[in-house]
């Protein structure tokens, strides 16, 4: 493919990574310092895209620039993570797509976040399992700790919250879907 071709082929990716994470316009902007129409024109190909705007977006949209610009395949299968911290946690990705299903490995640090934390709510199903530590899931109603070896999902539209209760590091699989996509877990029933 031809520069330009490759360049006018941004815009329709761009539209199509920040709709398939169900993200608006207005979002993206507060999320990234780019004006709502300078988006807009990088979508719909009236604007050619600069590297400094393909950086902010690939961070917002959490891929890797090749990943925009539609780069050749290197052959090399590996996910290369890159560590993000928020809100004191660390998140690793573990996948490359946007949209479907997302693979993390999340460590929350000792006693975080230190405070009760307020339940929240949001689109998507969510399943996880925990690598080693304890983590305490506050799910509607219950209060559910969760020890190495354990695993649980369910719809994030039911109010939810993590805490690490102990003095050390609790590290989580986590995987994320979009609403109504299950995560599929089989195993072999237990030997009695």
């Amino acid at each position: 493919m031809d520069l330009e071709g490759t360049l006018q082929a941004v815009g329709p990716r761009l539209r199509a990574l920040r709709q398939g994470r169900g993200v608006t316009l207005a979002q993206l902007s507060s999320g990234t310092g780019i004006s709502v129409s300078t988006l807009s024109r990088l979508e719909s190909g009236q604007r050619k895209p600069t590297l400094e705007l393909l950086l902010l977006l690939a961070r917002a949209h959490q891929v890797q620039l090749d990943e925009l610009i539609d780069a050749p395949v290197t052959g090399d299968p590996r996910v290369h993570l890159r560590p993000v911290k928020r809100h004191g946690m660390t998140y690793i990705p573990l996948s490359r797509r946007p949209g479907g299903l997302q693979a993390f490995k999340q460590i929350y640090p000792p006693n975080w976040p230190g405070y009760e934390p307020e339940l929240q709510v949001h689109e998507g199903y969510e399943w996880l399992y925990v690598l080693s530590g304890r983590l305490r899931l506050l799910l509607g109603g219950h209060d559910v700790v969760l020890a190495a070896g354990e695993a649980a999902e369910f719809d994030t539209r039911t109010p939810h919250a993590f805490v690490n209760p102990d003095a050390e590091p609790a590290e989580v699989l986590a995987l994320f879907g979009p609403q109504g996509e299950r995560m599929h877990v089989r195993a072999r029933p237990a030997a009695k």
